[in-house]
C-alpha cells in the first residue's frame, strides 16, 4: 500500500554511494509527528496566554481586595468616631437634664452598656490582613447593623433635644439661675463622696470638690443668685454662700478674700472672691459645694463646660 523510499548518499572524496531504504509509512508518520508537535505547541501557547491573563486578573483582584479592606477599616474607624460623638451628645443631654431637674437618663449613660463590645472596632480588627469572604460578610452585616442602630439613636436623641430646647425656652430664667460652669480654674485634688480625712485619717463624707490653684486665683459665680453669706465661717475659713433659687445653694470656702457683700445680686461669671488657704485647710484650694434642698450633691452634675 505504501511505496518504499530510497535515499542515496554520494560521498565525493571516497566516491562511494550509500543507499538508505525507508518503509513507505515513514513519511506519513513524520508528517503526523510534525503536525502533532505543531498542534501541541499552539495549545501550550494558548494555555500560557490564558494563564498569564488569569494571573494578571488575580493580581488586580488582590489589589482591589486590599483597597477594599483599607476602605472598610477606614469606615469602621469613622463609624466608631460617629458613635463616640453621639455618645458625647447623649451624655451632655443626660447631664443637662439632671442639672435642670427635668428627668431623663442617669448621668454618665451613653446609650451603650460599658461591657458591650465595640462592634465597629471588632469588625475592623477582623478586616485586617488577608480576610476570608465570610469575615467580609460578617463585617458588612455588623456595619449595616451599627449604622441602623446609630440612625435610630440619632433620631431618638433629636426628639429629646427638641423637647429640651422647648423646656429651656420656656424656663430661660431658671437656666440663668442654675450653676453650670467651673467656679475657678485649677485641678481637682479631692472629689465628692467618702474619703479619708487629711487630718484624722478616718473615713468622712466630703460634701464638695476641692479645686487647687495659686492663691489669688479668681473665683466666679457659676450662675445668677443672691449672696446670703460673706465672711469667716470656722473650719470653712473665709466663705461665701449664694442662693440661686429653685432650692439650689452654692458655697465657696477657704477663700483668700471676698469681693461681694450679703444681699448682693451676682451674675454668672462675675468674680466674687479669690482662692486662698484660710480655715481648716492643707493648702491653697477652693472648696466648692452645691446643695439641693439643703442636701449636698455632686457639684460635677452642675458643670457643663
Amino acid at each position: 500500500m505504501f511505496k518504499k523510499y530510497h535515499i542515496v548518499i554520494i560521498k565525493d572524496r571516497e566516491g562511494g554511494i550509500s543507499n538508505l531504504r525507508l518503509p513507505g509509512w515513514i513519511a506519513p508518520a513524520v508528517f503526523l509527528l510534525v503536525a502533532g508537535l505543531a498542534a501541541l505547541n499552539m495549545y501550550l501557547w494558548e494555555y500560557y496566554t490564558r494563564s498569564m491573563a488569569l494571573e494578571y486578573e488575580l493580581a488586580e483582584t488582590k489589589q482591589t481586595l486590599r483597597a477594599s479592606d483599607d476602605r472598610m477599616l477606614h469606615l469602621s474607624g469613622r463609624m466608631a468616631e460617629l458613635e463616640e460623638a453621639l455618645n458625647r451628645v447623649m451624655r451632655f443631654d443626660a447631664k443637662l437634664r439632671v442639672l435642670m431637674n427635668i428627668g431623663g437618663a442617669e448621668e454618665g449613660s451613653s446609650g451603650a452598656s460599658e461591657g458591650e463590645e465595640d462592634t465597629s472596632a471588632q469588625a475592623g480588627a477582623e478586616s485586617a490582613g488577608p480576610m476570608l469572604t465570610r469575615h467580609r460578610e460578617l463585617f458588612a452585616r455588623r456595619s449595616f447593623s451599627l449604622v441602623d442602630e446609630l440612625m435610630e439613636r440619632a433620631l431618638l436623641e433629636e426628639v429629646k433635644q427638641q423637647s429640651l430646647v422647648l423646656f429651656l425656652r420656656e424656663n430661660s430664667e431658671l437656666l440663668l439661675a442654675t450653676p453650670s460652669i467651673w467656679p475657678a480654674r485649677g485641678f481637682i485634688t479631692s472629689g465628692f463622696g467618702m474619703r479619708a480625712s487629711p487630718f484624722t485619717g478616718r473615713a468622712r463624707m466630703h460634701t464638695g470638690i476641692d479645686i487647687s490653684n495659686r492663691p489669688g486665683t479668681p473665683v466666679m459665680a457659676p450662675a445668677r443668685g443672691t449672696v446670703t453669706f460673706s465672711g469667716s465661717d470656722g473650719a470653712y475659713g473665709i466663705c461665701i454662700t449664694i442662693d440661686h433659687g429653685n432650692n439650689i445653694v452654692t458655697r465657696y470656702a477657704h477663700l483668700q478674700r471676698t469681693l461681694v457683700k450679703e444681699g448682693q445680686q451676682v451674675q454668672r461669671e462675675e468674680v466674687i472672691g479669690t482662692l486662698g488657704n484660710t480655715g481648716r485647710s492643707t493648702g491653697p484650694h477652693l472648696h466648692y459645694e452645691v446643695r439641693l434642698g439643703g442636701v449636698p450633691v455632686n457639684p460635677m452634675r452642675y458643670i457643663l463646660n
